[in-house]
């Protein structure tokens, strides 16, 4: 920040500032007195030095509170003049000239030139220790530096802290954002977005604010007082930067700790990189927030396209398709997730259609939207993108218990339709049980399964589960064969007793035996059709409460 800036002020947590300076005992006790500058007093002090020599001004650097006698300042008033003007163009602090037997007041010509330069300009109606003046700011300086160090330092142990628990680059940009008051983005190096955190103003979403200062005119400098932090280990050399961290000045100025933050954290994001590769899971996680948030109904439809092409989701006009994929566990914390969102990226390129792929990894699940031409490739899209879904699990090597992970595809829609087709589609996935014996399943037939898996802690539930089959369970606990598979194949085919034999490998007078024996541990009709739809219930039910 230029501690020259109109108003003077000076960036929040930077150090002591030209106020502060003659509120110490040490220019306090010299009586001071504001000739000029008055509204710049919030200017950044650096350093103080003390001298007598006409050319002082070669030997700042910009930032000194300068204390003098005035022995250099000349005698003649263009001397005087010449004077002050070098040291604005220096950019000091602020000009402070002890009253004694040099001046006993401050020529007129030195107060016109200061205020005509904007330097502030102090003279001291009482002798003092310049020695002791240097001291105390010089305190303070360093007392300052040595607080923002420990506000620096308490983001990094928190990262630290977040690292070692398994967190992720999600989690450490968190805490930075929430520690800057300001949107946080990860970006690669050549300007793509990987993962947006925090919160914008007035309820606007990070990816429209990244958009409108990013997205869109990467090859300008970002606006002033953005903050841009390397993150090292892209490849070989020791300058070599694998991505970039950035702060914009949206929520208000970001101040220097939180350059110092930034700068502390984004060792420990090159770290996480480095360990799990993250980049490809960052950007699947970003979109995996964004397609949840439009789900949630946190993202209105009239802003979702924008937002999806900053994701890389480049659409026509044709319906969306909502697909989920439920991994559940199996992909475990960290490198799990970034090996399975590489592997289903790979595979879904394949596809032949505009994709936009999203992991949520704390939900379990993995959101898709594709788009189409037209309604009718509904069922030819959804086999492509279930089939390279699975395949990306297989390339990732997950372990699979009880089978492939269910995949579930939402009602094809225009982008106002889309949330409640991806809100279904999850909540369907959710609600399948046992493993998954089809490439896919559409979310509408699965309503009932949806329907009592929000049922499923009901007592109610359990009770008519243990009403319809608690005899034939008890059965099965105790004698052989079990009869629980005959009646959950014969339901499955509606009754026909020819096609139920087949799968089942018996002849049918073995069938019919068994079917006679259900229907009387259950005590009631197989071929009723109110006993079929109880039966069907209940079996489904079971799944839910099991």
């Amino acid at each position: 920040m230029d501690s020259g800036t109109e108003s003077g002020a000076a960036p929040r947590g930077a150090g002591i500032t030209v106020r502060r300076a003659l509120e110490l005992p040490g220019l306090r006790g010299g009586l001071p007195e504001v000739l000029a500058g008055d509204d710049r007093l919030g200017r950044t002090v650096r350093w103080v030095h003390a001298g007598e020599v006409p050319n002082i001004a070669s030997l700042l650097k910009g930032g000194e509170l300068l204390l003098t006698t005035g022995y250099g300042l000349g005698t003649r008033p263009a001397e005087q003049r010449a004077f002050v003007r070098t040291l604005a163009e220096r950019g000091i602090a602020a000009l402070v000239v002890e009253l004694g037997p040099r001046f006993a007041r401050l020529p007129a010509t030195l107060v016109d030139t200061a205020r005509a330069t904007g330097l502030p300009l102090v003279q001291l109606h009482r002798e003092v220790a310049f020695v002791t003046v240097t001291e105390e700011i010089h305190t303070e300086i360093v007392n300052g530096h040595y607080a923002l160090l420990q506000r620096a330092e308490e983001v990094h142990r928190r990262c630290t802290e977040a690292l070692l628990g398994g967190g992720g680059v999600p989690q450490l940009l968190g805490i930075l954002a929430d520690f800057a008051a300001n949107p946080v983005f990860l970006e690669t190096a050549d300007g793509r977005l990987l993962y947006a955190a925090g919160a914008a103003p007035e309820g606007a979403d990070p990816l429209q604010v990244w958009e409108g200062l990013r997205g869109k005119q990467r090859d300008v400098p970002p606006p002033a007082g953005s903050v841009l932090v390397d993150v090292p280990g892209g490849g070989p050399g020791p300058g070599a930067v694998r991505a970039r961290l950035v702060l914009l000045p949206v929520c208000g100025p970001p101040a220097p700790v939180h350059r110092m933050a930034a700068e502390r954290a984004a060792g420990i994001v090159a770290v996480v990189l480095m360990q799990a590769r993250q980049e490809e899971e960052l950007a699947a996680r970003g979109r995996g927030d964004f397609l949840n948030d439009l789900a949630e109904g946190r993202i209105a439809a009239e802003d979702a396209p924008a937002q999806a092409r900053v994701l890389g989701f480049r659409h026509g006009e044709g319906p969306l398709l909502p697909v989920v994929m439920r991994i559940g566990d199996c992909a475990a914390p960290g490198a799990g997730w970034a090996v399975l969102a590489q592997a289903v990226a790979k595979e879904l390129a394949s596809v032949g259609v505009p994709v936009l792929l999203g992991v949520r990894p704390v939900e379990g699940r993995v959101p898709v939207l594709a788009g189409l031409r037209a309604e009718s490739e509904r069922a030819a899209v959804a086999d492509r993108v279930a089939a390279a879904l699975r395949a990306g699990v297989e390339r990732a090597g997950l372990p699979r218990p009880g089978g492939p992970p269910p995949v579930v595809v939402g009602a094809a829609g225009g982008w106002a339709a889309v949330p409640a087709g991806l809100r279904h589609a999850a909540e369907a996935a959710t609600a399948v049980r046992g493993p998954a014996d089809r490439p896919w399943y559409d979310a509408r037939r699965l309503d009932i399964d949806l329907l009592l898996w929000r049922l499923r802690d009901h007592p109610d539930l359990a009770a008519f589960v243990d009403r319809a089959l608690g005899a034939l369970l008890e059965h099965d606990a105790r004698s052989r064969p079990p009869l629980l598979p005959t009646l959950e194949t014969y339901l499955a085919h509606a009754g026909r007793k020819a096609e139920t034999a087949r799968e089942l490998h018996l002849n049918r007078q073995t069938l019919y035996n068994r079917l006679a024996r259900i229907g009387e541990l259950l005590g009631t009709e197989l071929d009723d059709p109110q006993t079929v739809l109880a039966l069907s219930l209940a079996l489904r039910a079971r799944e839910q409460v099991a």
